[in-house]
Formats: structure tokens, C-alpha cells, sequence
């Protein structure tokens, strides 16, 4: 078969967050990996660590198509073999005219297909392949779900540790926050806030996406034993993470990160649609779970109310090393690291299909 051309197309910026690039930068890692041609299409927007990202693996950025017939013309422009699609604000018709092209599309959904009619779906999301009302109903294409099929960058998958690595007792534990690379719905100063009010001495390391939530980290007071670092995102995550004795997030695409290195971690629903998968993955018992955003940013009595039992679970699992041994180990036997390379291995295995009865 001849080099196999790979698009794309994905956004990412203050106000879509980074997921969306974060996971389709996995995917293309492994098809470079695999000799195919990889370039990514979208916008990407205030974000300079994330075009170094792309820009180091040699991965062209060119601006995105949105409709159906734009994105035609550019899969037809660049020869493109196969179109991975990552986006809630893509016309849902895009997948079908792509199709109708000959070209193999790739959807990857979490939860809602939006319409869209591909070859293959990709969902995630812890869970996703259990049976349940809806569940791959009404998708006329191949459907990969669940984490076994997780998208992880090289730098996750080099530092995932050979086995659980199990919690120990710590005076101050290491506390690492961040949600998402750009914190668009300003997560981290509501968690920090609830962090210091657990009492618990820790070290403190906050990712501060933008210069607003910086300076809104630093006027939070620390309290005795307790120190607040902030820092700007960087690649170096995943060694913070394995560095971490706690690890507070959100609900997102990172989840599958911490899960795959085996961190202890508290998760925060911060948007409607990681509701499904903060459920399920709190429920199983690979992360605490903190609640949703907004009943902890609420005013009155419930949102104190909220705010404490949060805080009670965060000192919980600060002096517990056994609570946070507990979910290193569910957390790192549930993504192995290999979810990427069984999608693309799906997508070859489907486009040699095709050349062959083609």
C-alpha cells in the first residue's frame, strides 16, 4: 500500500479548551509512527505550546474547513486517504459528503454522534461500550468504545510506570491542579480555594492557563503548612503528574492521562458534557470525585455546602495513602496505553480492506 495521507481537523483555543488537538495529536503520532502522512487542520488559537507541540513532530497546521463541501474540496486538494473528525461545531452532514468521496472518515464522538454518518466512530469515554439505552444504536459505521481505546500522547505512554506505584505517607503531600490547557471555564481558582480550605498542609502546584486565572491563583491565601505554586502550562505534565502524591482535575480528555500513569486523582465535572464519564468513572472508583463546577462555584448554603464536602474528600485522600493507592491501582489497570494504536490499526485494516475489494 502507498504512504497512507492522514488529515485532521480539530480546533483548540481559550474558549474550546485543547482536548479536542490533545487527542488528535496522539492519533497522529501513531500514524507517523505507522510511515503515514499526518497534517492537522483547524484553528489554533493563543496557544503557542500547542503549535510546538505540532510543530516538532513535523505536523503541518493548515486553516480548517468547516462545511460539508469545504471539507470535500480540501480532502480531494491534499489527496487525503482518511479525514479523522474531532469537533462538536463541524456540519454533522461533513462525514457523510467525505464518504461519498471515497474518502475513510473517522468521527470521534463522546457520547452524541451529532448525525454524523462515518466509517468508523471512536468513543473514549470510560464505559462507552457498555450496554445501554442508545448504546452504537443508530451509527451505520463501526463504533471503537471505551477506554481501551484512550488517545495518548508519546510523552504518557513513555512515563506510564511498569506497575501501580503505590502511595506512601507524606507530611505535606505534592498536589498538582490543572484543567485543561486553557481552563476555559476558570476551574482553578475555585479549586484552590477549596484545597486550602481542607487545613492540610501540601505543596500546591496550580497550571494557570491564562494571566487571568494567574492572578486570580496568587490572591488565594495559603494556610499554615501549606504552599501555592503557579505555573504556565508545559509539555512536562506528565512528570508533574508522576511526580504528584495528589492530583485535582477536570473531567475531560485528561482523565485517560491520569488513569494511564496511575495517578491518584479527584475529578471535577466543569462542562455538561463530561457529566456521562465523571459519573461513571467516580462511580467505578478510578478518581474521587468533587462534584460539578457550578454547584461549587453557587452562592448561599448550598454552594458552602458543596465546598465543604469537597474540601472532606480532598483531606480524606490527603492522609490517606491508602484511599490513594486504591485509585492509582483501578485507574492504572483500566488504560494501558495502547488505546491509539488499536484505532489505527482498525483504520488500516479497513482501508487495505477496501483496496483490495476496491
Amino acid at each position: 500500500m502507498s504512504t497512507l495521507r492522514v488529515g485532521l481537523r480539530c480546533d483548540a483555543g481559550p474558549r474550546r479548551g485543547v482536548g479536542h488537538l490533545v487527542r488528535c495529536l496522539a492519533l497522529a503520532e501513531e500514524f507517523l509512527a505507522r510511515g503515514a502522512d499526518v497534517t492537522v487542520f483547524g484553528t489554533v488559537e493563543r496557544l503557542d505550546w500547542a503549535t510546538a507541540e505540532l510543530a516538532a513532530r513535523g505536523i503541518p497546521l493548515l486553516p480548517g474547513p468547516d462545511s460539508a463541501a469545504e471539507l470535500v474540496e480540501t480532502a480531494r486538494r491534499h489527496h487525503l486517504d482518511v479525514l479523522v473528525l474531532d469537533s462538536y461545531e463541524l456540519d454533522p452532514a461533513g462525514a457523510g459528503a467525505l464518504r461519498a468521496a471515497g474518502v475513510y472518515t473517522l468521527a470521534i464522538i463522546d457520547g452524541d454522534s451529532r448525525g454524523q454518518v462515518a466509517d468508523l466512530y471512536l468513543d473514549q469515554n470510560f464505559g462507552a461500550e457498555l450496554p445501554g439505552p442508545g448504546a452504537g444504536a443508530g451509527l451505520p459505521g463501526r463504533l471503537l468504545a471505551g477506554s481501551g481505546y484512550a488517545l495518548l500522547r508519546d510523552t504518557v505512554i513513555s512515563a506510564r510506570p511498569p506497575v501501580a506505584p503505590p502511595a506512601t505517607a507524606v507530611g505535606r503531600p505534592r498536589v498538582l491542579a490543572f484543567f485543561g490547557g486553557t481552563d476555559a471555564v476558570g476551574a482553578a481558582p475555585v479549586l484552590t480555594r477549596v484545597l486550602v480550605a481542607t487545613g492540610h498542609p501540601m505543596d500546591l502546584t496550580v497550571i494557570v492557563g491564562r494571566p487571568e486565572i494567574e492572578a486570580e491563583v496568587e490572591d488565594v491565601t495559603p494556610g499554615r503548612g501549606q504552599i501555592i505554586q503557579p505555573v504556565a502550562p508545559t509539555t512536562s505534565l506528565p512528570a508533574l503528574i508522576t511526580e504528584a502524591d495528589l492530583v485535582v482535575s477536570a473531567a475531560g480528555t485528561s482523565t485517560w492521562e491520569l488513569c494511564c500513569l496511575g495517578a491518584p486523582s479527584a475529578l471535577v465535572c466543569v462542562v455538561d458534557n463530561q457529566r456521562e464519564s465523571y459519573t461513571r468513572v467516580v462511580r467505578h472508583g478510578l478518581a474521587a470525585g468533587l462534584g460539578e463546577l457550578p454547584e461549587l462555584t453557587a452562592g448561599g448554603v448550598a454552594g458552602r455546602a458543596a465546598r465543604a464536602t469537597a474540601a472532606r474528600t480532598l483531606h480524606g485522600l490527603l492522609s490517606s495513602p491508602q484511599r490513594r493507592t486504591t485509585l492509582a491501582t483501578r485507574a492504572w489497570s483500566t488504560v494501558d496505553g495502547q488505546g491509539r494504536a488499536r484505532v489505527v490499526d482498525a483504520v488500516f485494516d479497513a482501508v487495505r480492506a477496501a483496496a483490495v475489494t476496491g
